[in-house]
């Protein structure tokens, strides 16, 4: 495999490690209305478990305050039961024609401890990071080993992949950071 098939390969895995922690940062509750929140709640609708956003029309109203409106009224006591029933915390409110969720400021408490799980989280994408490459790392001494590749080549390909893998562990501490900043100012 030449470099810039590889390089392309890397770029292609690293990215998704990216995408995945940027995912995973929507749907932390840092105290503002974001419709990202009910991605992962799904609702037991004809025996087949579906998102709220397929079911219901998500907006928000203001900064705390998000509204479900469902295109089938009779699924409204459904989506309620399924939105206590899930790790949000937030109570929704029924009115008979809109869900309302209404989310409370975080305490200081809870503020460090989302932060706490942020990191956790960008430290676990680091570690996908590093395992991409270590996998190139091993691929690129398997083709060595192999007669496939040249020492310079195996070495130029080895710091390829490391400033690659640099460049993404850059882009995870400045996602952690901002992501860090905005839990922290509400």
């Amino acid at each position: 495999m030449n470099i810039k098939a590889m390089n392309k390969e890397i770029c292609g895995r690293m990215e998704k490690s990216i995408t995945a922690l940027e995912n995973e940062f929507r749907a932390i509750n840092a105290g503002r209305a974001n419709p990202a929140l009910l991605e992962r709640v799904s609702v037991e609708y004809y025996g087949v478990p579906t998102p709220i956003n397929q079911m219901a029309a998500i907006n928000v109203m203001d900064a705390r305050t998000l509204t479900i409106q469902p295109w089938d009224k009779s699924t409204m006591k459904m989506i309620t039961k399924a939105i206590q029933a899930s790790d949000i915390g937030i109570n929704p409110t029924d009115d008979g024609s809109v869900i309302r969720l209404v989310f409370p400021a975080p305490t200081e408490e809870r503020r460090k401890e989302l932060c706490k799980k942020v990191s956790k989280m960008g430290e676990e994408a680091k570690v996908a990071i590093r395992n991409i490459r270590r996998d190139f790392v091993d691929q690129l001494k398997a083709q060595k080993k192999n007669n496939e590749i040249t020492e310079d080549e195996q070495k130029d390909g080895e710091k390829e992949v490391q400033t690659v893998t640099d460049n993404y562990i850059k882009n995870i501490d400045k996602l952690v950071k901002d992501k860090e900043t905005e839990v922290l100012s509400i």
